[in-house]
Order: C-alpha cells, then sequence, then structure tokens
C-alpha cells in the first residue's frame, strides 16, 4: 500500500535505513515489531536473548533510521514499525536518479586546456580528450556539406599546423568521411551528422 508521504527526502536518510538494516539484532527487532503490532525494551530484551541496554541501542539507531517510532506510556517507551518508511517501494527510498552528465564541463575543460588564444597547443595524447579536440574543430564544418580537400587543410590550419594529422585523425574517429573526386580533381570530405541532428 502507498501512503501520502514523501519519499526520502536526500540521500543522507536512505544511507541511514541501509545502515540500519545491516545488523541482524536490529532485524530481528522489526521482524517482532512488523509481527506483533509494538513492543518494549525490557521484552524485546527478553525474547531475543540481549541486555536492554543493548536492544535500547538498536532501537535508538533504528529510531534516528526512522523505521521504529516511539511513545512514553507510564512505565514503559513502546515501540512501532513506521509503516510509512515500510510502504515505500526500494525505488523511492534510493530517491530519484540524477540527470546524466551531458559532458559539458569535462569538454569545456579540455579545450580550456589544449587551446590558447584561438590555437591548439598539441593534440592531446588520451584518446577521449583527443576526440573531444577534433570535434570541437569539425565544428568549422557544415554537416551535410561536402568539402574539397584544400578547404579542409586551410580550415584546420586556422587551428593547428599539422593539418594532415588532424584529418587524418578526423577520419580514424569517425568524424569525417573521405571519398574519391568522381570527377577526378582533389579528394572531397564531409562531416558526419551527430547523433540526432537534422
Amino acid at each position: 500500500m502507498k501512503t501520502g508521504r514523501a519519499p526520502m527526502e536526500n540521500e543522507n536518510a536512505a544511507v541511514a535505513v541501509f545502515k540500519a538494516l545491516g545488523d541482524e539484532s536490529r532485524l530481528a527487532i522489526l521482524r517482532i515489531l512488523l509481527a506483533e503490532g509494538e513492543s518494549y525494551v525490557e521484552l524485546l530484551a527478553s525474547r531475543l536473548s540481549l541486555t536492554s541496554a543493548t536492544v535500547s541501542f538498536h532501537l535508538k539507531k533504528l529510531e534516528a533510521a526512522r523505521l521504529v517510532t516511539c511513545r512514553r506510556t507510564q512505565f514503559y517507551r513502546i515501540y512501532t514499525v513506521d509503516r510509512a518508511v515500510f510502504d515505500q517501494t526500494l525505488a523511492d527510498l534510493i530517491g530519484e536518479t540524477p540527470p546524466p552528465d551531458d559532458d559539458t564541463k569535462y569538454r569545456a575543460a579540455v579545450l580550456a586546456a589544449f587551446f590558447e588564444n584561438g590555437r591548439l597547443k598539441q593534440l592531446p595524447t588520451q584518446r577521449k580528450k583527443r576526440e573531444v579536440v577534433l570535434r570541437f574543430m569539425a565544428e568549422a564544418f557544415k554537416p551535410g556539406c561536402v568539402y574539397p580537400e584544400s578547404d579542409v587543410d586551410q580550415a584546420i590550419r586556422a587551428w593547428y599546423e599539422d593539418y594532415c594529422t588532424v584529418r587524418r585523425e578526423m577520419i580514424a574517429f569517425g568524424i569525417m568521411v573521405r571519398r574519391r573526386n568522381p570527377d577526378g580533381g582533389e579528394d572531397l570530405y564531409e562531416v558526419k551528422r551527430s547523433c540526432g541532428e537534422r
């Protein structure tokens, strides 16, 4: 049964629940409370062959994790399970999935590290960083348009002197495709469209 109670407020609350459940004595206490509805320290201690101090310690952990609630009577502190927590699904307890990282910050950091005054200082040796740099330079070309090799070289040279290596790497990474010119002139190049681009 679902309740109107909101899911756990934050991930720290979920961590507290899982930590509280990671002890066999606390699980045993919860089993009794779930089966019988309520109990008190001395009775739980007798049932579980534990000292009252040990049971009190475990109940404080369970109460801090919001798994049990407590009310006072004239002689005892009566403990019951917090049904609102137990009625949550595991997904509710864990919380919402964080939005996917779109690599925006990572890309910005890579570009800041390898470009200076509008020029590429060097090609990164690490594959992922190299791809970030190559895709950035490929933005100089309009996807779907065909460029002769001389135009490609000129555009790349504005970024980096070794245009041959950059052009070759763009092809190797699948960013750009090269094909023979049917008219027999210089080779033709085209930047591939990114996923989802129209």
